[in-house]
């Protein structure tokens, strides 16, 4: 289906507008313990489940879980929900926050237990990561480092033990003093007014997770089940699970999404430096990044040849081509003709796995953006409503949400872009 037919039937809602932005949720309870740059409202996630129960029981599936967003959306009005996540660190974040309805006095009782075994520590003095002495102050640090120590010392892998885990990360931005806004990456050249103290801001955690768990204990329904793997084979999902899919891929904008919680895995030792997100983080995403696809490791010709292609091939191979040659023409030479092939092959792929997972009847949203790499526009709307026709499903129309890329003070291209709710039936 051509664009242009796409946006003939165009809506526009105020509820709509608000899909596409996770700034609500750090006011809900549990939404609000880590935030993650990809995050979409939760309201707005339950209000799609419960318009589209009113039809019967619905089975909600996001192959693109993230930080739980839908899954505890679907939690908190009763119905059946599943989700999948490759970010392992983010996929923690999300399982973590699914620990919500667990004993609210057995987490405090643990958080606190670290707080305290942290407060006595003794350090041995040992060099920290470079990133992690630009974004902290040195008393800073080392009372930051002494929590993830007790943590580590205490750490059981219980749902208590989780939840402090969580604890300790979401407050490591708020006790920097330089810029690392989860939307931005980390700028050290980038001083905040404020900054918390470690071990304030860790109590203050625990006292906002144990109220906001004492509000959740009831589970209507079943619990939602999180899985840690990738959304171009929904492995371990079962058939036709799925009667309504809620979510949103990453955007082929080259935001690097293992950079995003760079810090946190940094400051937790479980990556020394931003060398080690290609084998820890990136080599599980969807590519919509030029960090995902160096040039030597991809053969522009092969990805365009691939059969998961075929239906958009004449379209991709002019665009990857067109950027291809640009490339030549700029400073850092990025890989947007790798990226952009190598980003609807694994969307394509997605869409086949969405096909078995799908129930027959079902509904399928997909919050999307497009884009222009080099100024060279990238019809995302249409290719992937091609792709998912390709797969099986029918279109059923798509939604703007917004206008993006409409300001132009420092962009480095003029090329207007959009997001919107892509909806499909299976």
């Amino acid at each position: 289906m051509k664009q242009k037919e796409l946006f003939a039937g165009i809506a526009e809602s105020e509820d709509a507008r608000g899909s596409s932005t996770f700034v609500k949720n750090m006011t809900l309870p549990v939404h609000r313990w880590f935030r993650y740059s990809a995050g979409f409202s939760s309201e707005w996630v339950k209000s799609i489940i419960v318009k589209e129960s009113i039809a019967g029981p619905v089975r909600v599936f996001d192959p693109f879980a993230g930080s739980g967003t839908t899954l505890l959306s679907a939690e908190a009005v009763g119905v059946s929900s599943m989700g999948v996540e490759s970010h392992p660190f983010v996929s923690r974040v999300a399982r973590a926050k699914l620990a919500c309805h667990s004993d609210p006095l057995q987490y405090a009782d643990f958080a606190r237990k670290v707080l305290a075994t942290a407060k006595r520590q003794i350090l041995v003095n040992e060099p920290y990561p470079d990133l992690l002495t630009k974004c902290f102050q040195p008393e800073v640090l080392i009372d930051l480092d002494k929590l993830r120590v007790a943590f580590h010392e205490h750490a059981d892998s219980t749902p208590a033990s989780e939840l402090t885990w969580l604890t300790l990360v979401s407050i490591l931005r708020a006790c920097s003093h330089v810029g690392t806004a989860q939307w931005q990456y980390v700028l050290p050249s980038k001083t905040k007014k404020n900054s918390l103290d470690p071990f304030t801001a860790f109590s203050a955690a625990i006292k906002n997770f144990h109220s906001d768990m004492i509000g959740c204990q009831e589970v209507i329904g079943e619990p939602a089940q999180l899985l840690e793997g990738d959304a171009r084979e929904c492995a371990d999902v079962p058939d036709g699970f799925a009667s309504l899919v809620i979510t949103s891929p990453p955007y082929p904008n080259n935001y690097d999404y293992a950079d995003a919680t760079r810090l946190e895995m940094t400051f937790m030792r479980e990556i020394r430096g931003w060398g080690d997100l290609q084998n820890a983080v990136r080599k599980h995403l969807i590519r919509s990044c030029s960090q995902h696809v160096p040039e030597k490791a991809i053969n522009l010709d092969s990805v365009l040849s691939l059969p998961e292609l075929a239906p958009i091939r004449l379209e991709i191979s002019e665009v990857c081509g067109k950027l291809a040659e640009i490339r030549k023409t700029k400073g850092g030479k990025k890989t947007y003709h790798l990226m952009v092939a190598t980003y609807f092959h694994d969307l394509a792929r997605v869409w086949l796995a969405l096909r078995r997972v799908c129930d027959s009847p079902s509904r399928i949203c997909f919050v999307i953006g497009d884009s222009a790499p080099y100024g060279v526009y990238v019809p995302v709307v249409e290719w992937m409503s091609t792709l998912a026709e390709a797969a099986g499903f029918t279109i059923d129309r798509f939604e703007k949400l917004r206008d993006r890329n409409i300001k132009w003070k420092n962009r480095k291209h003029r090329v207007p872009l959009l997001e919107g709710e892509l909806w499909l039936n299976g």
